[in-house]
Order: structure tokens, then C-alpha cells, then sequence
């Protein structure tokens, strides 16, 4: 996998909108501590557009990612927000200048379309905290994010959940939302996980619907060479009048039962305050025993 260039300061980060609208008051702050860190922001035309819930239209939206992507003079392009709506662009987009000078692409949730569909072409992206709600995480989770897109090497030492599956593993880290993933099976933004270690989180679900995506990407292979399996954030799920019967961890082990990787819930990453910075494509050695799970870049 290729690794972009991590920046130093005087380098420019492109801000920009790819999904849901979003006021420049909602990223001020965000705006001052890259400032602070000796970056030069640089506000995408979709900060503050509007067509219904997103950021612009599709064109709009599309035509602003692809202007930061070209630019040369971008280091890094970190999208504002998540919610909805780049997956209608995806296709849209010319990845053809940024296959030749690769440049971070930078968040989660929604983001999950670009992570995915940028690691098919051996490129390496971070799935960060977003301008949005950079300013109101944890600090670790701040410093996790200035660390690495500085190029500061870092690992993450969790305490273990009683549900964890110990073991041992090593591969390349890809992944993101439970729901994007689900969304993505059968096109070319489609992962093949043979070998790697799949990150998965989500937010404001249906335990019947984690159920249902997780036997999707089951039924599509992505459990059967797996080397090792990441549960960040599982937040704010419902339940029918009727009960489905199991919660978020039980689902999940469930379905993967047959399998022998280990799998570490709890992880720092996702809808969570301490949504910690990952590095997507980049190959990691996963430790999971009773005491404690150990994640580091190899």
C-alpha cells in the first residue's frame, strides 16, 4: 500500500463537503486549532452550500472534491462531515492525478465510501475524527489525529472486554461504518478482506439491521480469510416492540463464531468522543488477551 506524504507545517488542508450540509460556524474551531498547528486551511465551496440535506448538489459536491484533488498544492483533504451522500458521487469522481500524487483523505462515517473505494487502489487514507466534531473529542483522540498526520509513530493499548476472542494477528487495517460497508457490497467500492483486519462501527441502528448487514458481508466472504476483526462504537441502537433478543457484541459473535481471528470490542474509533485516529491500508499487528488488546503499525 502506498503511504502519502505527512505533512509539516505551511502544508494546506482542504476542507470540504461531501455529504451533508454544514454552516462555517460549525467549524471555526476546528479551523483555529489547525491554524494553531501551523496549517493553512483552505475552505472548499461546499462549506455553507445547500440543496435539501446536502452541501451543494451532486455536480457541487463532486466538482469541489475533485478541484482539492488536483490540486498540488493540497496536502491533505479532510471531509467536514458525514451523514449522507457520497456515495452518489463516488462515481463521478477522476482519481487519476491523485493515483500519481496521493494526498490524505481524511474521516469516517459516510467517508467510509472514499476509504473503501481509495484502498482498491493501494492507497492509504485515515479514518479521523471531522471538523465538525474534531474540537469537542477527547484530547487523546486530538492527539491521536496530530500524531499521525504529522507522521509520529503511535499504537493503541485498550483494556479487554469480557466478549473479546483472544489471539493474535497481522494485516493491513481496512474498513470504517458497518452501514457503508453493507452498502457498498457488490461494486467496485467493495472490499476484499482476505488477509486483513476489518474495523466496523456504526451508530443509531436497529439490532435486527446489524444483524442483517453482518450476514450480508458473511454471505459476501468477508469473515472467511480474515486475519482479525476491530469493533469500535456500537452506539444508540434500537429494538423493535418485539425484541430481536441480543445486543450489538452478541450479534457480532455470533456470526462469526466458526471463525478462529480474534476480535476486540470497545475499540476507540467510530461515534464515540475518543474516536481515534487509524490509518487505513497500513499494516498493523492486532493482540488481544484477557488483560488487554494492543493494536501497532508493523
Amino acid at each position: 500500500m502506498f503511504k502519502p506524504d505527512f505533512v509539516v507545517a505551511g502544508d494546506k488542508i482542504a476542507i470540504v463537503s461531501t455529504a451533508r450540509k454544514i454552516d462555517l460556524r460549525e467549524i471555526r474551531d476546528t479551523i483555529d486549532i489547525l491554524m494553531g498547528w501551523g496549517l493553512v486551511p483552505i475552505l472548499g465551496s461546499t462549506i455553507g452550500l445547500q440543496s435539501n440535506q446536502f452541501a451543494g448538489s451532486d455536480q457541487e459536491r463532486r466538482d469541489d472534491f475533485q478541484k482539492m484533488l488536483d490540486d498540488k498544492e493540497i496536502k491533505a483533504i479532510w471531509c467536514a462531515r458525514g451523514g449522507y451522500g457520497t456515495v452518489r458521487i463516488i462515481d463521478n469522481i477522476d482519481f487519476t492525478n491523485f493515483c500519481k500524487h496521493p494526498k490524505w483523505i481524511i474521516g469516517y462515517s459516510d467517508i467510509t465510501v472514499l476509504h473503501s473505494h481509495i484502498h482498491n487502489f493501494g492507497i492509504q487514507t485515515l479514518h479521523a475524527p471531522m471538523p465538525i466534531d474534531f474540537h469537542k473529542g477527547t484530547k487523546a483522540s486530538r492527539s491521536y489525529f496530530r500524531d499521525i498526520l504529522f507522521g509520529k509513530k503511535t499504537s493503541y493499548t485498550i483494556p479487554s472486554s469480557k466478549k473479546n476472542r483472544t489471539g493474535s494477528c497481522i494485516g493491513q487495517l481496512v474498513g470504517g461504518n458497518l452501514s457503508i460497508l453493507y452498502s457498498l457490497c457488490g461494486s467496485k467500492s467493495s472490499l476484499d478482506t482476505s488477509g486483513k483486519i476489518l474495523c466496523i462501527e456504526d451508530l443509531d441502528e436497529y439490532l435486527y439491521h446489524i444483524d442483517r448487514m453482518l450476514q450480508n458481508l458473511k454471505r459476501n466472504g468477508y469473515f472467511e480469510t480474515l486475519s482479525g476483526l476491530i469493533v469500535g462504537g456500537m452506539n444508540k441502537m434500537h429494538d423493535n416492540n418485539v425484541p430481536f433478543g441480543k445486543k450489538p457484541k452478541k450479534i457480532i459473535m455470533d456470526i462469526v463464531e466458526e471463525y478462529d481471528f480474534p476480535v476486540a470490542f470497545n475499540f476507540p474509533m467510530g461515534h464515540i468522543e475518543d474516536n481515534q485516529t487509524m490509518i487505513l491500508g497500513a499494516k498493523a499487528k492486532l493482540e488481544v488477551n484477557k488483560k488487554e488488546v494492543n493494536l501497532k503499525y508493523v
